[in-house]
């Protein structure tokens, strides 16, 4: 039901859009009715940035008002060194030789949470390449240093692709993985690996990586043994929109039945330094695709507009386009900057609240699992 004047502008360009399509989209919105596949692609496709804006905008509204969250807290990336090939990433290297490979010992990574501890942030999102020498325990071991130091921090490590490789590492099933990793402390699941789930488009940027399939069935078996997880979508590369919906009706058929994914990530495709290459996606593109998740995503309460991938203003503006979520502070991350990203490394709070103030929302600081910490009204 519109209540505002904004909604019932909206109503107004809605019900009067001269595409009879696009208006009957837009009273499914209106009417808190599912889209359908069709529908996102026609919306892709059709919809102009003005009309998704104001869709997206009241969709998102009306699940979280008027707040937009931010964390505080830290990205590592423990080494670079990786077996997989990934064509779209500038920040894997094959070998330990390599003159850009590095890998951070324990010691490091421990001083690296101190300082997120420091500042009194308690998540730690830890991912990185996939070495061809670790061996399990080490993934395990990493994981229970860093708990006995800090327990209090909040573990988000390792994607469903580092999970798929241990699982075979270890000749063990994924939930056995699963289970070996909560009990040494890991708490979330992180969205990153998803790339694209169109399996001929998945072979031409990532050849090695784990299919669409064996993807989703790690976030399966981490829901069903109550691990929250996040999830991505990496767009403006190869694929076309219709990859997209697929993408997304694939996330969206998971969370029906499982519940368990906390946030969905549009990720930018940075070009630079990959052996991919190609052109970068427009500010238009970004907030289509970010507008067009909210909502055809009708399950997922939160959107993150990652302002790393996205830089600070796009993913500014993207709170006025379904997005409720900038992430965080991260103080370091190496993957996206790899590929050419000129977003700032790290950022202090105080910066992510006065970036939701200016794009007229409250900001709201969340712990990993979406609770409130804290509103600056």
């Amino acid at each position: 039901m519109v209540e505002t004047d904004r909604d019932l502008l909206l109503e107004s360009v809605v019900l009067g859009h001269r595409d009879r399509r696009l208006a009957q989209i837009g009273e499914k919105v209106l009417g808190e009715r599912r889209l359908t596949p069709e529908d996102a692609l026609y919306l892709f496709e059709r919809a102009d940035l003005t009309y998704l804006g104001l869709l997206a905008d009241y969709k998102n509204r009306k699940i979280n008002g008027n707040l937009a969250y931010f964390v505080v807290n830290v990205q590592i990336n423990p080494t670079n060194v990786c077996i997989y090939g990934c064509r779209f990433c500038a920040f894997a290297v094959k070998g330990r030789n390599h003159p850009r490979a590095y890998e951070l010992s324990t010691e490091e990574i421990l001083a690296k949470v101190g300082e997120l501890y420091a500042l009194g942030g308690r998540e730690v999102h830890l991912v990185g390449g996939i070495p061809p020498h670790w061996r399990y325990e080490d993934y395990l071991n990493l994981l229970r240093a860093i708990k006995e130091r800090y327990p209090e921090v909040i573990l988000k490590a390792y994607t469903a692709i580092e999970v798929h490789h241990m699982a075979k590492l270890a000749k063990k099933s994924v939930k056995e993985v699963l289970r070996d990793l909560k009990e040494a402390g890991l708490a979330v699941l992180p969205g990153g690996g998803a790339e694209i789930f169109n399996e001929e488009k998945r072979r031409v940027i990532a050849p090695h990586k784990a299919s669409a399939e064996e993807y989703l069935k790690v976030h399966r078996a981490a829901h069903e043994l109550g691990i929250p997880t996040n999830i991505t979508m990496l767009y403006g590369h190869v694929e076309s929109y219709a990859d997209r919906v697929e993408h997304m009706t694939k996330v969206r058929e998971l969370q029906d039945q499982t519940g368990g994914f906390q946030v969905f990530i549009p990720l930018k495709y940075r070009p630079k330094g990959t052996e991919l290459g190609g052109e970068e996606a427009s500010p238009v593109e970004d907030l289509k695709t970010v507008a067009i998740a909210r909502l055809f995503l009708d399950n997922f309460k939160h959107v993150k507009a990652y302002w790393v991938t996205l830089g600070e203003r796009i993913a500014q503006l993207a709170l006025s386009y379904g997005a409720d979520d900038l992430d965080g502070t991260i103080l370091e991350e190496k993957i996206v900057h790899a590929a050419g990203t000129e977003a700032a490394l790290g950022h202090a709070k105080e910066k992510l609240v006065s970036l939701i103030r200016e794009a007229g929302k409250v900001p709201a600081e969340r712990d990993t699992f979406y609770r409130v910490l804290r509103v600056y009204s």
